[in-house]
């Protein structure tokens, strides 16, 4: 049901010292749109049932539906944070052809909605869980809303990063929003521009890291943040290839839900399969990923994607996604069953890159 890879440093700690939650500092989480809907119940564990006899700092990092998902961790109530965000993401409705401002604004209620009236000041005070959005600031012909200069400006990005991922840092700079900041290394020599989060930004800031380009408006000049046109984070970390610094002095490692097994490093490498995320770089992720067996038992023997909204009615697509978040429950039963299991070791198999 569930399957769980891990890198050779984080095998042998948890061979040493068990399924430990004090053994991890960092939760990531990917792009992927409506495909989180199948980490939901996994969402609904870690924070409120995984680490909840622990005191350590715990930092949750995401892009796009990443983002979003650590935002729900790092509230109070972690747990009905996902709810409400899967509730409002999944019932959400379009018109027969939505526009990009129609999409923008229907995102950004989501948002309100999740924060309630009270979820702001609950992640910007959250002296535990720290939040971290990354987002894409857009350079060149990227920073234009119209699709006309918009659409050659991502063609061109993308056929320089099928060259190179180190071509990426000509068309769009990481930006790391954060509660505290956290230091990425990057293989690719993108830099990290580190910025806090605000009463004042944080809704757009979050909205900004979903901001599916083409799809969506990018989110212009952002409170805080140098002037420009910030763009889904997805763009340039979908599933990662990064690290961080501070695990290297201390030992920690990183919990990583996943939908799929094999990570995929950028937005623009979804097409490239010989690009392949940075072996070491992973060297310390553990990583749950549902199995295949489960998947195919879920409605249509697939996880939910953006592709619904076009392939399936309202009425069609709602039920499907509410199935999927229901059913999702069952990994989480099954983490927490196999994080008390002494011989959880022998059931982790190695990444296959």
């Amino acid at each position: 049901m569930l399957d769980i890879y891990a890198g050779p440093k984080a095998l042998q700690q948890i061979t040493d010292e068990g399924f430990a939650p004090a053994l991890f500092d960092t939760i990531l989480g990917a792009s992927g749109g409506p495909k989180w809907f199948v980490l939901a119940g996994l969402d609904r564990v870690i924070i409120p049932d995984f680490f909840a006899n622990t005191a350590h700092k715990i930092h949750v990092v995401g892009s796009s539906a990443g983002a979003f998902r650590a935002a729900c961790m790092a509230q109070d109530d972690p747990k009905a944070a996902i709810n409400r965000l899967a509730y409002y993401y999944a019932n959400t409705v379009y018109s027969d052809k939505p526009s990009a401002f129609d999409i923008t604004q229907s995102v950004y209620a989501i948002m309100n909605k999740l924060m309630g009236e009270t979820g702001v000041s609950e992640i910007l005070n959250n002296d535990r869980v720290k939040a971290h959005f990354i987002v894409a600031r857009a350079k060149g012909l990227t920073r234009f809303e119209h699709k006309a200069l918009q659409i050659p400006g991502l063609l061109m990005s993308a056929g320089m990063n099928a060259i190179s991922r180190t071509q990426l840092k000509h068309y769009y700079d990481r930006v790391v929003f954060s509660t505290e900041t956290l230091n990425i290394d990057c293989p690719y020599g993108l830099p990290s521009e580190y910025l806090a989060l605000n009463s004042t930004n944080l809704i757009q800031a979050l909205t900004a890291s979903g901001s599916i380009p083409a799809v969506m408006e990018g989110i212009k000049d952002i409170p805080g943040a140098p002037a420009g046109m910030y763009r889904d984070g997805g763009i340039i970390d979908y599933h990662f290839d990064l690290s961080f610094p501070h695990q290297q002095s201390s030992d920690t490692l990183t919990l990583y839900p996943h939908f799929y097994p094999k990570p995929i490093t950028g937005w623009f490498d979804k097409s490239l399969k010989k690009r392949k995320p940075n072996v070491r770089n992973y060297d310390n992720v553990v990583m749950l990923v549902p199995s295949a067996e489960f998947v195919a038992k879920l409605p249509y023997g697939k996880i939910p994607d953006r592709t619904d909204f076009e392939s399936m009615d309202a009425a069609t697509r709602i039920a499907y996604w509410t199935k999927v978040l229901d059913d999702s429950d069952q990994l989480g039963d099954a983490f927490l069953d196999l994080v008390n299991d002494q011989n959880i070791a022998s059931y982790i198999k190695p990444f296959v890159f």
